[in-house]
């Protein structure tokens, strides 16, 4: 499994509006997806997503939607362009 991390330094004041945007933007049930998580922290403005796949393939082939939904994001939040890191999940529990 493979995980895709987002992070984007937004200001506080708008972490609802990205919110809002991410839960109508982020498509549902793309193939080889194994879930979404967006984590928010309320006093610094921060947003981090993670995003899980079954394998490196299904993430790469997201990748352009991806792009795209975090510039929008980004552009919410007013903050710069996210961050992003991909990781290979090495444990569940």
């Amino acid at each position: 499994m493979f995980a895709r991390v987002s992070i984007i330094q937004g200001k506080p004041d708008r972490i609802d509006e990205v919110v809002r945007f991410l839960d109508k933007s982020i498509p549902r049930g793309m193939e080889g997806t194994k879930g979404v998580y967006v984590l928010v922290n309320r006093k610094t403005g921060k947003i981090m997503s993670i995003s899980l796949w079954e394998t490196e393939k299904a993430m790469q082939a997201s990748a352009s939607i991806g792009n795209k939904i975090r510039g929008q994001a980004a552009e919410t939040a007013a903050a710069a362009p996210a961050t992003v890191e991909i990781f290979e999940v090495a444990l569940q529990l």
